[in-house]
């Protein structure tokens, strides 16, 4: 799997305009690590990511994703214009909301092309689901259960990768 976290570090930081002192200011990390993660001598540990995306203010998924994705988000938002109208008319769903998770809903899309409103309500409600799922599993992966749930998810993983279609 392809590490983009130091191009994605360094993409955050210019939209942010942040200098590395102030990355290690907001994610408490040691200036070491972020120059190492930014110079790409340094791989990051899920706890360091963890802590990097807090920092930043967006989600773990956005250190990870494909930059030549990126060229796609202004394409995806004006393909999905029905998202604009669910997100102003229900913005309890959209709590907590980082960049990458508006990406994310806009591009799906519904049977026969964009979604509609309930479809757009329907991913949202889905992904709020999946992000409580891998908040809790963050915490496990942290605490003294760690090998058990990592043994677990590896054997289903294992079992869904293998399986034929």
């Amino acid at each position: 799997m392809p590490n983009f976290t130091q191009d994605n570090l360094r993409r955050l930081m210019t939209q942010m305009g942040l200098t590395v002192d102030e990355v290690v200011s907001r994610s408490g990390l040691d200036l070491r690590t972020v120059k190492g993660i930014l110079d790409g001598t340094k791989r990051a540990q899920p706890r360091t990511l963890h802590r990097l995306a807090r920092g930043l203010g967006v989600s773990a998924d956005e250190l990870f994703v494909d930059p030549a994705r990126l060229v796609y988000r202004c394409f995806d938002q004006q393909t999905n214009p029905v998202v604009a109208e669910v997100v102003e008319g229900r913005p309890e769903l959209f709590e907590g909301w980082v960049q990458a998770d508006f990406d994310e809903l806009h591009s799906r899309f519904g049977t026969g092309g964009p979604l509609t409103a309930e479809g757009a309500i329907s991913a949202a409600e889905a992904m709020n689901r999946n992000r409580a799922l891998h908040e809790k599993l963050a915490v496990l992966l942290e605490s003294n259960q760690a090998e058990v749930v990592r043994g677990i998810l590896e054997l289903m993983y294992q079992k869904v990768v293998t399986q034929p279609p």
